[in-house]
């Protein structure tokens, strides 16, 4: 330890030897923004108001690894090695000390801190955000923090304020944050991966400016920039504000289109998918809703990375899933998700969607009880029940990302009621996502599934769509069945066969 700490005091003063011009105007100030992690939750907050959903993430993200890097290091880490500082005098000044490392007077333009030394607060805090954000977020805005985090880091030693072991200390202890989170909250991956293209001819009627394209908009999703968006981008698509029923309006539209075009939500595009499936007709999905589950499998987040995906020409195939008669492309439920659905519903015209979803979470933890259902035969009682197109990959009753976009498969998972698990430790596992380690928590995939209520009748969502089913439902899939435009990586034309799907026995 001796050594180890000579070694850093002799590369502590070879910084504090050093000139860089330039810098000692920029490092300390970059330093002093950093306090209290104020440069970080600046960063922040401008990703989050850019309104796109990869960079809003990427600030969740970095401000979550912040909240667990910065107690770690300043309260547990400086308490339990409580080094001290470093012993600077100011060159230009008179000093007490009489010893110690000469720091030009220039850099040390606040007080210096007095809490202990090891590890870095500002380094842990700077390598928790960065790594955390770069898990997310594109280069271009990765690489520019990156270099102030690196700024940041080497600052605290150039000012005197840290030793270089303190740094490092702190940059691994950041490091390890930011990889953390990815165990509490897995990162969104690329769009599904072997998805099955289109023969190359059946896009051959693509045009850079839109012709053939009908665009049907949904008034309540999505409007206002989305429509002048697609007006200057494709000026020769036509573009039309759905009002009344949906499906009648996509059915005209398809009437008229070589391409059809669906700007909305989950629901918005489910219908135009059901009328594409109908006329085998390609689907230009384009998001507006709140959530665009399908359309970020897809890799498509904003308008323009739909526009984008519509001049490259590149189609894939995807599978849709039926409830009976519906459509769905991403989940169907029943249980207690059902329930939390309609109380939010009737709320959120008054006091706005996610307080509602708040006031409803808690009137369900209070009141709800097991739905009582008979799957594949078996009778069981359920707290939540999830049913998606395709397997998904992460743990939980409710996972948000796929492996594969076209397998054939159903994904069911569901939390069952047959032993004693209290509400509260049911929607807290819902919430935290490992329910793989709940007692009479099941999975299983399968082709197909047959669902029915006790008493003959089911309150089902499919993609956020709630309504009573009378009698059976039969779960199927349609293979392949969805032509859809995404980006051109996904897009390699494959002449192999689609694997057969790799079911399983049911698990209840």
């Amino acid at each position: 330890m001796q050594r180890a700490s000579r070694i850093d005091q002799r590369a502590f003063d070879a910084v504090a030897a050093a000139r860089l011009t330039g810098f000692e105007y920029v490092l300390p100030r970059l330093s002093r923004a950093a306090d209290h992690s104020v440069l970080w939750f600046g960063i922040a907050g401008g990703l989050a108001v850019t309104r796109q959903p990869r960079l809003r993430r990427a600030a969740m993200r970095g401000v979550f690894a912040l909240a667990l890097a910065s107690p770690i290091a300043n309260l547990a880490g400086k308490q339990m090695f409580r080094r001290g500082r470093p012993l600077i005098e100011l060159t230009g000044l008179p000093t007490s000390v009489g010893r110690g490392t000469l720091i030009p007077s220039a850099r040390v333009r606040w007080r210096l801190p007095t809490s202990p030394s090891f590890p870095s607060g500002h380094s842990a805090a700077a390598a928790a955000f960065t790594g955390a954000l770069a898990m997310e977020a594109p280069k271009s805005v990765t690489l520019p923090v990156a270099a102030a985090a690196a700024g940041v880091a080497f600052s605290r030693v150039y000012t005197g304020a840290h030793y270089p072991g303190d740094v490092l200390a702190g940059l691994a202890l950041g490091a390890v944050a930011a990889v953390t989170t990815r165990a509490l909250w897995p990162t969104r991956p690329a769009p599904a991966p072997g998805v099955w293209s289109m023969p190359s001819e059946a896009v051959a009627g693509t045009t850079s400016d839109g012709a053939g394209v009908v665009v049907v908009i949904n008034q309540d999703a999505g409007r206002g920039d989305v429509s002048d968006t697609l007006r200057a981008e494709l000026p020769a698509a036509e573009i039309v504000e759905a009002e009344g029923d949906l499906s009648k309006v996509m059915r005209e539209a398809a009437d008229r289109a070589t391409v059809l075009g669906v700007c909305g939500g989950d629901g918005t595009v489910n219908a135009g998918a059901e009328v594409a499936v109908e006329r085998n007709l390609p689907l230009l999905v384009i998001p507006g809703g709140t959530l665009n589950h399908f359309s970020r499998a897809i890799g498509l987040e904003t308008v323009k990375d739909a526009i984008v995906a519509y001049r490259s020409g590149g189609v894939v195939r995807v599978d849709v899933a039926r409830a009976g008669d519906r459509l769905f492309l991403n989940t169907a439920s029943f249980g207690a998700y059902t329930e939390l659905v309609d109380m939010r519903t009737k709320m959120e015209a008054r006091i706005g969607k996610w307080p509602a979803l708040a006031v409803s979470a808690v009137r369900v933890l209070r009141h709800t009880e097991p739905t009582e259902v008979t799957v594949e035969g078996r009778r069981l009682r359920v707290w939540f029940a999830f049913l998606g197109n395709c397997r998904y990959g992460s743990y939980g009753v409710a996972p948000t990302w796929r492996r594969h976009l076209a397998d054939g498969l159903i994904d069911v998972r569901l939390i069952g009621a047959k032993r004693h698990i209290s509400k509260t430790r049911a929607v807290a596992a819902l919430l935290v996502g490992h329910l793989h380690l709940m007692p009479d928590y099941k999975a299983w995939r399968a082709t197909d599934l047959r669902v029915e209520g006790a008493d003959g009748s089911l309150r089902f969502a499919s993609d956020g769509e709630i309504g009573t089913v009378e009698g059976p439902i039969e779960i199927t899939k349609g293979r392949a069945a969805l032509a859809v435009f995404g980006p051109a990586r996904l897009a390699e034309p494959s002449r192999r066969p689609l694997p057969e799907p790799a079911a399983e026995a049911p698990d209840i």
